[in-house]
């Protein structure tokens, strides 16, 4: 049976607790932009996924339940009755996940950068890079990665952000790396989004291969309670390229909610 982990963490800021969950071979650094922002409001919280950065690598395969109890084994650890959390890529899932099973204990949400309602054309896809990084070796289909995740633009302005993301993937044990990336590629949501009335904020990159504006409408149109946002001339790395647009809408998302009466829905 699987159990739960302490995951090491890091707050910042004063204010009401807010969660940051990253996403596939990152770390609670990829949080640290928005950070910085939005710790004069909010009591940042963030911490690694099990078998990323510092956090213990497992020794079993796990799925998206076991991510949904660290984050409540966290929530426990630190006494939250409350908080508000945002998810990234990966993280997008393992919040309205988790809101899912503990809907008393999660304010708002964000779901930045994440999928669901995938056609069959979009799950072989994503499948296909899993594959591929089985067959091939994950370092010999980074370069796509690097594609999807940034733009043009900022990659040839930012190369060092991207080398050190890059040593960061191959950094991750690669059990580790594939099992989480069997988990963003194998979990569709769209069968019970609808259950959640958490009020939640969809924010994706207009040019984000993988978890594009129609996949967020989606999402948007599948949730009680929900407002969808579109960055534009952004692909999947908005925390890297966009953290004060990231930190600006999370923000007034939250703000926005305040006015409301409890369980208004769209």
């Amino acid at each position: 049976m699987a159990v739960s982990i302490d995951c090491p963490h890091w707050e910042t800021g004063s204010g009401e607790p807010l969660v940051f969950v990253h996403g596939i071979g990152a770390s609670h650094g990829a949080w640290d932009g928005v950070v910085e922002i939005l710790k004069s409001d909010f009591r940042c919280i963030t911490y690694d996924l099990r078998g990323h950065g510092e956090a213990t690598v497992p020794e079993h395969e796990f799925g998206l339940d076991e991510l949904v109890d660290d984050l409540e084994r966290l929530r426990a650890r630190l006494g939250l009755d409350r908080m508000h959390v945002a998810g990234h890529s990966l993280g997008g899932m393992i919040g309205p996940a988790y809101a899912r099973k503990y809907p008393n204990r999660v304010t708002t949400l964000a779901l930045l950068s994440t999928a669901a309602g995938r056609t069959e054309s979009d799950s072989e896809k994503v499948q296909g890079v899993v594959a591929r990084m089985e067959k091939e070796g994950i370092g010999n289909v980074l370069e796509t990665l690097v594609d999807r995740w940034y733009t043009d633009e900022f990659a040839r302005a930012n190369p060092g952000v991207v080398e050190a993301r890059l040593k960061q993937v191959m950094g991750t044990d690669p059990k580790v790396f594939l099992n989480v990336f069997h988990i963003y590629a194998e979990t569709e949501m769209a069968p019970w989004l609808h259950e959640i009335a958490t009020p939640s904020l969809v924010l994706t990159g207009e040019f984000d291969g993988g978890c594009n504006p129609r996949l967020n409408e989606f999402i948007h149109s599948q949730l009680q309670n929900s407002e969808l946002v579109i960055l534009k001339n952004l692909k999947h790395s908005i925390l890297a390229e966009a953290p004060s647009k990231v930190a600006s809408e999370i923000n007034n998302f939250i703000a926005g909610q305040k006015p409301q009466a409890e369980g208004t829905q769209k």
